[in-house]
């Protein structure tokens, strides 16, 4: 009884980071052909790895006895994930007992830190492998369910300040409007809406874009916790009668972006998308100096996005939290090569010798999971 599972990573094209982080509005977001995956089988105890693609051991832990397992550090987001579900599922408790332990081995090709969904990516995977190798009632613990857990798992277990489309994009799939209305909060599972997930990729089924991962890490928690301490106190003065504060406008024209955005990309104007992409990131930007942080965005990623500009694309923008990560720009179909190769230049010319650029595809399947019995 053994499966693998993979999972794509995500890029939020607009109206991030209005995705229950900063507020509770809309955006735009696909999952993408970089991956990471897990192997599942049975084993003596809990055995949680991170592996290399190839099987090679990095980290590994064996737990003894039953979940909540103490948080040490370099697979806490693995822990978390079983932590939680145990907690919320009595079906997957008694299963525990029936079925014995289990081996969970994750692997990732996203870039550490890269504003890629990528440390989501670990916790959705042992999700998903426990409800798979435990039988558990898909119903139950369907998607949405899964989702909303990796979310408090980071938030609740570990203290990482996070919103929602990295958890609902890399299990769903696809290129998707998410509306989070309802999510400001955060509250408990069950206590506020699911996100409304809308797939676009049956009219828009890719998208002509070229990613550059700078090979700065960041800490996307870190800078998010900055603004969403901020933005929830200009939101309640809002709420009182107050003026309208500088960040609670600037979220609402942000999430404006993608409602916009949507628009535009049914009808595959991509001017249009490249536009509203340029004014996200110049709204982000400010918000982030407003917010003190220094650079804004990053001064590495503010020079690739003017560069990819002057380079011919439509539009460009950060990904993640700034401050390192990725920056993606859209250029007009069949230029993507050219595109490709010219940021690559930019990249080495700017000293950024662990620089990847490349030009992804929309996934839009989501998690699989491929089992033998």
């Amino acid at each position: 009884m053994r499966c693998r599972l993979t999972i794509p990573a995500r890029i939020n094209l607009l109206g991030n980071p209005s995705d229950g982080v900063e507020g509770d509005h809309a955006t735009i977001s696909a999952a993408i052909d970089t991956y990471a995956g897990a192997v599942v089988e049975p084993a003596d105890g809990v055995v949680l790895e991170l592996v290399t693609r190839t099987g090679e051991v990095l980290e590994r832990q064996r737990l003894a006895g039953l979940p909540p397992y103490p948080y040490e550090g370099a697979l806490d987001l693995l822990k978390g994930a079983v932590n939680r579900l145990y907690a919320y599922s009595p079906q997957l408790r008694r299963r525990w007992t029936e079925r014995g332990g289990l081996r969970i081995a994750v692997w990732t090709e996203v870039p550490r830190q890269s504003g890629l969904g990528g440390s989501s990516l670990l916790a959705l995977l042992t999700l998903a492998g426990l409800r798979w190798f435990y039988d558990l009632d898909p119903h139950l613990h369907n998607e949405y369910v899964l989702a909303e857990m990796c979310q408090r798992v980071e938030a609740r277990e570990l203290g990482i300040t996070c919103g929602y489309a990295d958890r609902y994009v890399p299990l769903l799939g696809g290129l998707v409007y998410l509306d989070y209305r309802g999510k400001l909060h955060q509250r408990p599972l069950g206590e506020e809406p699911f996100v409304t997930y809308e797939r676009l990729d049956r009219w828009t089924p890719d998208l002509p874009l070229v990613v550059v991962f700078t090979g700065l890490a960041h800490d996307s928690g870190d800078v998010h916790g900055v603004m969403r301490c901020r933005y929830l106190e200009e939101h309640a003065d809002c709420v009182r009668g107050a003026r309208k504060p500088f960040l609670v406008d600037v979220m609402e024209r942000v999430g404006g972006t993608a409602w916009r955005g949507k628009m535009a990309l049914l009808r595959r104007d991509w001017v249009e998308v490249g536009r509203l992409m340029a004014e996200n990131h110049r709204l982000v930007d400010e918000m982030m100096r407003y917010c003190g942080l220094p650079g804004g965005a990053g001064e590495v990623n503010n020079r690739l996005i003017e560069a990819a500009v002057e380079l011919g694309a439509l539009g460009a923008k950060l990904t993640g939290a700034g401050g390192g990560g990725s920056v993606f720009a859209l250029t007009r179909p069949g230029r993507e090569r050219e595109l490709v190769e010219g940021l690559h230049a930019v990249a080495a010319g700017m000293g950024l010798t662990e620089a990847r650029v490349w030009r992804p595809h929309v996934d839009r399947t989501g998690l699989r999971v491929e089992g033998a019995g």
